[in-house]
């Protein structure tokens, strides 16, 4: 029970930076909305994480933990007056757009959180455990179906009416161009590579930041402003 403890209370930590976020940001800002999503899913690792339902819960843990401290690096960033990683910084710039849709914004940080942000959280995990990717493929994969669960919830939620969303809305085909499961998947051979690149900094460096450019140009397409 005491290791658990020590294990949840990271976790514990980032939850409740998340929630004082949630209180803290008008409901329709983009990153509050964010926010919520991501929310919602830390809160449900933590709940698996005290069921004892993850194969390894300290790799669990610390995944979890490096990979929330990056969005909220990249929200103290911006709090902060410093920019945020390219990945964020769509979202933080169209936030408060009148002709951005809350789905939308919902998706972005997601792209933003999984196209970039997992890729690094695996890599920071290795080095804190001193292990190999590999080691960490369950939790990943636990973590993914978590994500790809509440992406469905999302966009139940999120998404118009069948009378507002007729095929000709611009949204419909904004949609249709990003998917969670292919982003992961590419995620995962990301986070592989830049493992096999660590001995080679400046190449590693490189390539992240070309990650990070492309995954915040991907951002920018998702909050095209659409029409009402």
């Amino acid at each position: 029970m005491a290791q658990l403890e020590h294990l949840l209370t990271p976790v514990d930590t980032v939850v409740a930076r998340m929630r004082a976020l949630d209180e803290a940001l008008p409901e329709r800002d983009g990153v509050a909305v964010f926010n919520r999503v991501y929310l919602a899913v830390t809160e449900e690792v933590e709940r698996g994480l005290e069921a004892e339902q993850f194969t390894d819960p300290r790799a669990a843990a610390t995944l979890d933990v490096r990979f929330a401290e990056r969005y909220l690096a990249a929200v103290a960033a911006v709090a902060d007056g410093r920019r945020p990683p390219a990945c964020w910084r769509p979202l933080f710039q169209l936030r408060r757009h009148p002709g951005v849709r809350t789905l939308q914004f919902a998706l972005a940080g997601i792209n933003a959180h999984i196209g970039h942000d997992l890729a690094l959280a695996v890599v920071d995990t290795c080095h804190a455990l001193g292990c190999e990717p590999v080691d960490l493929e369950d939790e990943f994969d636990r973590v993914g179906d978590l994500l790809a669960s509440l992406e469905e919830r999302v966009r139940e939620d999120l998404m118009p009416g069948p009378d507002l969303l007729q095929v000709a809305d611009p949204l419909t085909h904004l949609l249709g161009s990003w998917s969670l499961e292919r982003a992961r998947d590419a995620t995962w051979t990301t986070a592989r590579a830049l493992w096999a690149l660590r001995r080679f900094e400046d190449v590693a460096e490189e390539f992240a930041e070309r990650l990070d450019a492309a995954v915040g140009l991907a951002g920018r397409m998702l909050l095209t402003p659409l029409p009402g």
